[in-house]
């Protein structure tokens, strides 16, 4: 009896030791096509899900992809609720007060999405007195804060219900990932309302050194993380992630 009652203890021992390790990363609840998207079952998948997957194992890690609120994303992680980010979060110099980050693993442009035919253009001037939407808590809502201060910040809690307030003519113009902006104008509502009308000026400040993992300060995962990267780019698992989804390279310079 005291055989099994101790088994029974080391076996309960064991799983919250397993449990302990499962590192839960964090993506955004809302669909960002084509990175990460739900099925009707709740299965994700997009080219960020299978990043995820693939650095996880490059590391040896055991992951579970954790859905969070994009505004309590960093929250959560500093409170514990999960490990790591993984959710298009762009590495910049307010974040790294907070967090730490991993060496990036893919950067693309910030750019304007306006009304087919607009003569808009992502500069000052071109959008003084305009209503410009962006995701909350986003380098885009930063950056139209900073650099469009006579323009009418409109933030939602999605970047797609700020695409479908220009193509319904209740803002002027949206700032967002020019990948995202891309992945809109490919579907017919896209197609029929809107263009791109460009990127914005860089500002590294804002806009960040591309997108990263982000971990909890000094957390030991960052150099997991960060050899996970490196191996996946070097073996060729990121290329061929990439050409799945894109035409050509999203890692950026």
């Amino acid at each position: 009896m005291k055989k099994i009652l101790l088994a029974a203890i080391a076996a309960i021992a064991l799983g919250g030791v397993a449990n302990a390790e499962a590192v839960k990363i964090g993506i955004d609840t809302s669909p960002y096509p084509p990175f990460a998207s739900p099925d009707p079952d709740g299965n994700w998948s997009g080219w960020e899900i299978d990043i995820i997957h693939a650095v996880c194992k490059a590391a040896e890690l055991e992951c579970v992809i954790t859905p969070t609120a994009w505004d309590g994303m960093i929250p959560s992680l500093t409170g514990g609720q999960i490990d790591a980010i993984m959710a298009s979060m762009s590495i910049t110099e307010e974040r790294k007060k907070v967090i730490d980050f991993s060496d990036k693993y893919y950067n693309t442009p910030t750019s304007l999405l306006v009304p087919k035919g607009s003569t808009l253009k992502p500069t000052p001037d071109a959008l003084k007195g305009k209503a410009i939407s962006a995701q909350v808590s986003t380098i885009q809502e930063a950056y139209i804060k900073a650099h469009f201060p006579d323009s009418d910040l409109k933030t939602y809690q999605t970047v797609d219900e700020g695409f479908q307030d220009v193509a319904a003519g209740r803002v002027d113009a949206s700032l967002a990932d020019s990948i995202a902006i891309d992945g809109f104008l490919a579907t017919d509502a896209g197609k029929a309302c809107c263009e791109n009308a460009g990127p914005v000026a860089d500002d590294p400040t804002i806009l960040g050194a591309g997108v990263g993992v982000g971990l909890r300060k000094g957390d030991p995962l960052k150099e997991k993380f960060n050899a996970a990267i490196k191996k996946i780019r070097e073996d060729g698992t990121y290329d061929a992630i990439t050409k799945k989804y894109f035409s050509s390279s999203i890692y950026g310079g």
